[in-house]
């Protein structure tokens, strides 16, 4: 039976056509023989209470070249599409939180949304992690510098973060005797009005920050580890580090087993774990990456595997109705 998928992303002729997760899902859903509708966070609407957009037939091609092909816009129901795909980048602003209100009224009205709406508010990705202390490095969430200054004098080699940034953007990392510290709290802070978020350093960096990719609640199997570049504590990518697809450890697995329940409870079909060491650090909602180099590696096929269990949830939705 063929399905119809909309997707809803940044501007697709800006890709990076290598690396891209969003385009190796929707190849994925191609092959399938589902039909592909393509929109960007500006073309969602409610028109009363009715979640509608302007959206456009896509095709999809495994070409650097030439990897879609556009159809004119028009107007849809967004309920009457079988999946929806939130894939924007953050930031994770006013506007991506108003387009999480339009997605849940296209839930209400029959389409089902990967990742849960509800869910994206919900679960940021820094603090969602808290979620698991059992599986966490020491850690505080805080605006108040005091508070923050302690934790580091407690703990000596401490990353400081903010709770919104992506790609490694605005981390930094403080030794005991960082003469910077102050300022740095101020800045990330904004003097005192911001949370952000502190962790104890895990040396275990230089192996790598892996991302464990997770599908309807199964991992699979490899991981990425993003190495640091030379002279870097940040290992993604987007800060220069190399990333090393790898077998999962049974340390990973663990950590997957602990959080999983969690991740389906919540309607989260596709999540990007954080792994450093033996820790886990970050829970990626939004628009989890790293399906290309995994692939390529293993022949994982995790686009593949992504569509087979929305296949599977549209068939026990259809069995619920009927």
């Amino acid at each position: 039976m063929s399905h119809t998928l909309g997707v809803v992303m940044d501007p697709i002729a800006n890709i990076s056509y290598y690396k891209d997760t969003t385009l190796a899902l929707l190849l994925a859903a191609q092959e399938r023989g589902w039909n592909l509708v393509y929109m960007e966070p500006e073309d969602l609407y409610l028109e009363r209470e009715v979640a509608r957009a302007r959206g456009r037939a896509l095709k999809v091609y495994d070409d650097a070249n030439h990897w879609y092909d556009l159809e004119p816009p028009s107007d849809i129901a967004l309920g009457d599409l079988d999946v929806i795909l939130m894939r924007k980048d953050p930031p994770f602003d006013t506007d991506y939180i108003y387009n999480t209100y339009i997605l849940e009224a296209a839930e209400r009205q029959g389409a089902l949304v990967a990742n849960n709406p509800a869910s994206l508010r919900d679960c940021n990705e820094k603090i969602f992690a808290t979620y698991f202390p059992q599986c966490c490095p020491p850690m505080i969430v805080s605006a108040q510098m005091e508070q923050l200054k302690n934790f580091h004098k407690k703990h000596q080699d401490v990353i400081f973060k903010p709770l919104d940034g992506m790609g490694g953007s605005s981390v930094f990392r403080c030794k005991h005797d960082d003469p910077n510290i102050p300022v740095i709290l101020e800045t990330l802070t904004d003097h005192g009005k911001h949370l952000i978020m502190a962790q104890k350093f895990i040396p275990e960096i230089s192996n790598g920050d892996k991302r464990i990719l997770v599908v309807a609640g199964e991992p699979v199997p490899y991981a990425l580890a993003r190495i640091p570049a030379e002279g870097e504590t940040r290992g993604n990518l987007a800060a220069g580090g190399q990333g090393v697809a790898q077998p999962l450890t049974e340390q990973d697995y663990w950590i997957v087993s602990q959080v999983s329940e969690q991740l389906k409870a919540r309607g989260l079909y596709f999540v990007g774990l954080d792994v450093i060491g033996d820790y886990l650090t970050e829970i990626n909602v939004t628009s989890p990456t790293c399906v290309r180099e995994i692939d390529r590696a293993y022949d994982t096929r995790i686009g593949e595997r992504l569509m087979l269990a929305l296949e599977d949830e549209l068939k026990r939705r259809a069995q619920d109705r009927s």
